[in-house]
């Protein structure tokens, strides 16, 4: 089971986000595409603030993992500019999976062999020069199915 989003703003974006904090548990992963400056960080500040993160969540482009203390820890991973899988390892990708935290990848189908159970959000720019985004999330795996149902009465407001 899909689901469907709209946004209007940068804002709506990480309003998204933060509705899916009630639906996360610990060593969830969540794998982010679209192109850049789609929406993939602004939707991690969105889930960092509801999770009381105090700190400003950037991009982790250059420094590859980002990591955040809330109420779970985030750690926010960019897989863009790493040229194997072993790359992906050796930032300790399996600690981070195997954590009380939640990670979100940026570019995660690059490396969607490495994945498991995951929730795959692709963000789309529907107009250029615009903040709106399309956003569609799909499930992989049991754990992800189980929650569809919820996830989408939490972001209702923005279904397409």
């Amino acid at each position: 089971m899909e689901v469907a989003l709209s946004t209007a703003t940068v804002e709506q974006t990480r309003e998204v986000g933060e509705a899916l904090v009630p639906h996360l548990e610990a060593g969830d992963v969540v794998s982010l595409t679209g192109e850049p400056g789609a929406g993939k960080t602004s939707f991690v500040q969105g889930v960092a603030r509801g999770l009381g993160v105090s700190a400003g969540v950037m991009s982790p482009t250059f420094t590859l993992v980002r990591e955040y203390r809330g109420r779970l820890i985030i750690h926010h991973v960019d897989v863009y500019r790493l040229e194997r899988i072993q790359d992906v390892i050796d930032l300790g990708f399996d600690e981070m999976v195997d954590s009380d935290g939640v990670t979100f990848i940026e570019w995660g189908d690059v490396i969607e062999g490495l994945l498991r159970e995951y929730l795959q959000i692709e963000f789309t720019v529907p107009e250029i020069d615009s903040d709106a985004r399309l956003i569609r999330m799909t499930p992989a795996g049991q754990s992800w199915e189980r929650r569809m149902e919820g996830l989408r009465a939490a972001t209702g407001r923005f279904s397409k």
